[in-house]
């Protein structure tokens, strides 16, 4: 009797089938892959790109992607919280220097600024009230010395006129001592006065500095508010065309909201951006080669940002020829960051046979035959490529050749 077999066992041999089947497949695959590598000894030259070895200079460069930007550009923000009135011009327009663009409600700064001012001119006057009552306390002290300083003359002469009694016998010794004490007292009121004058005439002054510092605290506060009215005015600080313009009518600005901003089209310069593994290799002053379209421009670097933004370092390169008719704003360019030079060196044009390798194979081509070469690479950019071990003259394929690195050399038809 025919026994049923398990799914399990059933499931298992179907598994085992398919593994073999695959492997066979993988064998096979394997097999005409070496077969056509084996079989594969020529090359159609209308294939192969190739590159005469020259003699000439190359730098060595890191790849760096930029954006041209103005090299002026102005913000004008809200010098005060108000309200927008009007927009005198609009995004796009030419704009000249000191040349309104947009109008902001001034009446509140306006109300507060004449506030200021009333309050400045109270304070003026409490000054002016001051100094009458602190200069009428001094001249009362003073009158009151002056008078004192009368009576220490007349009690002078009163005791001369005591010594002189007592020396021709009219007079008396007790006299004389009760003269000699009148005129210590007085002398001594008078110099108490005279310390009063100072100590009030030294308080005033403490009195009329703190005044002052108020004043001119009060005066700069004027100058402020005045220099906000001022710029309340929204005005374009530079010549050039305009890139953004708040024109919300009726909406309400808040101080240090942008309002307005102006370019100068005439000159530009280059805000890049480069892995931060690379940091280490920028240097301000550092030589520069900007290329837009097929045209290179050279440049330095101006200025290098510290903080690292999403693993990228920001940089600024300024143009040796910042007007290029070529230039335009926002338009992306590609950097390259000089890291060394050399004035003659062996090279050919860089493709895709650079693997990045300091020593690998490259083909040379000899008649009708590609014969491989061991060469060291030197320096390279996005150009060119430094090779050691050929010579000027000679013809290098610098196309992809992965698929020919087991060979030592292979035929070119001209089929």
């Amino acid at each position: 009797m025919d026994r049923e077999i398990a799914p399990e066992k059933l499931r298992k041999n179907k598994l085992k089938n398919y593994s073999k089947l695959a492997g066979l497949v993988l064998l096979v695959a394997t097999g005409l892959l070496a077969f056509r590598f084996a079989l594969r000894t020529s090359e159609n030259r209308s294939s192969l790109r190739t590159s005469v070895v020259t003699q000439g200079p190359i730098e060595a460069s890191l790849n760096a992607t930029g954006v041209l930007v103005p090299e002026n550009e102005a913000v004008v923000t809200s010098p005060i919280q108000a309200r927008l009135e009007a927009a005198l011009h609009h995004a796009g327009e030419k704009i000249n220097a000191n040349q309104p663009i947009l109008q902001l409600d001034k009446e509140y700064i306006k109300l507060a600024f004449q506030k200021l001012q009333d309050e400045q001119q109270l304070n003026q006057n409490e000054t002016s009230k001051l100094q009458l009552k602190l200069t009428k306390e001094v001249s009362e002290l003073q009158s009151r010395y002056n008078i004192k300083q009368m009576q220490v003359k007349r009690l002078q002469a009163a005791l001369s006129d005591e010594k002189y009694l007592l020396s021709i016998g009219g007079g008396t010794e007790e006299n004389v001592r009760q003269a000699e004490m009148n005129l210590k007292v007085a002398q001594l009121e008078a110099d108490q006065l005279a310390a009063q004058i100072r100590q009030q005439q030294q308080a005033n002054a403490a009195d009329l500095k703190d005044v002052g510092f108020e004043m001119s605290m009060q005066e700069r506060n004027l100058q402020e508010m005045q220099r906000k009215l001022d710029q309340a005015d929204i005005k374009s600080p530079i010549s050039g065309v305009l890139t953004f313009v708040n024109e919300e009518i009726g909406s309400t600005v808040n101080p240090g909201d942008a309002l307005v901003r102006v370019a100068d089209l005439s000159s530009f310069k280059v805000k890049a951006t480069i892995a931060d593994s690379y940091a280490g290799q920028l240097q301000p002053g550092g030589a520069v080669t900007v290329r837009l379209n097929d045209t290179d421009l050279k440049g330095t670097i101006a200025t290098i940002r510290p903080a690292v933004e999403n693993n990228l370092v920001t940089f600024f390169v300024q143009l040796d020829q910042k007007n290029h008719p070529e230039l335009r704003s926002n338009l992306k360019v590609e950097v390259f960051v000089i890291t060394s030079f050399k004035n003659q060196a062996t090279r050919v044009k860089n493709g895709p046979f650079f693997t990045g390798a300091r020593d690998q194979k490259v083909f040379v081509i000899k008649g009708d035959k590609a014969i491989a070469r061991r060469v060291q690479i030197g320096l390279s950019n996005f150009d060119w490529v430094e090779l050691q071990g050929v010579k000027p003259g000679e013809e290098i394929i610098i196309s992809d050749t992965k698929e020919l690195q087991h060979l030592d050399e292979f035929n070119i038809t001209n089929d």
